[in-house]
């Protein structure tokens, strides 16, 4: 293979433990090197340990999301409409992403910022639409927060057990956030 069009060796071993990360979160670091055609050696020179390369796997994801939404969200003219979009967004990262949500980094004050921000994030979003009339006000925006979240890794979870498209799953977790699960009768 002509060096100038193989990634670089980084970005390949990262690619990899995507690949193969998402299929089977406790698969082994052997699987990764394998999938990267490095070996062992060469993968533990880039991250010493595991847990160096799920961190750097976070931080890759967490950029990427990001991306996704600013990029989903550049044409929105409501932030009713950006809530929307950004589910819309993230669904389909989840067969790349999903996994890293079992994962913990509480003593990892990089990753800890990084959610911190995310969270931040979500909830001034919530507010505003609150402000626009799409969520009531009398719901805490915590709440409206963790449901948020929450519906994304349910989305993440369907789509990967084959339930429905990523297309589906946006829809499906934009009605359960905006109108609930019961009928409209009472």
């Amino acid at each position: 293979m002509n060096s100038s069009i193989r990634p670089p060796t980084r970005d390949a071993i990262i690619e990899a433990a995507f690949a193969v990360l998402s299929k089977n979160p406790s698969a082994a670091l052997a699987e990764v090197a394998e999938r990267a055609g490095v070996g062992r050696a060469t993968l533990h020179r880039y991250f010493a340990s595991r847990d160096d390369l799920v961190r750097a796997l976070a931080l890759q994801a967490n950029q990427e999301m990001d991306e996704a939404v600013d990029t989903a969200c550049a044409p929105a003219k409501s932030w009713s409409e950006v809530a929307r979009l950004a589910l819309q967004a993230l669904i389909p990262l989840g067969d790349r992403h999903g996994f890293l949500a079992l994962e913990t980094f509480a003593n990892d004050p990089e990753m800890l910022e990084a959610f911190e921000k995310e969270r931040q994030e979500t909830a001034e979003m919530i507010d505003a639409a609150k402000g626009e009339g799409l969520f009531d006000k009398a719901v805490p925006t915590a709440w409206i927060v963790q449901a948020y979240d929450h519906l994304i890794y349910a989305g993440w979870e369907s789509v990967k057990a084959g339930e429905v498209t990523p297309d589906q799953a946006a829809d499906l977790a934009w009605r359960t956030l905006t109108t609930g699960l019961g009928t409209t009768k009472k």
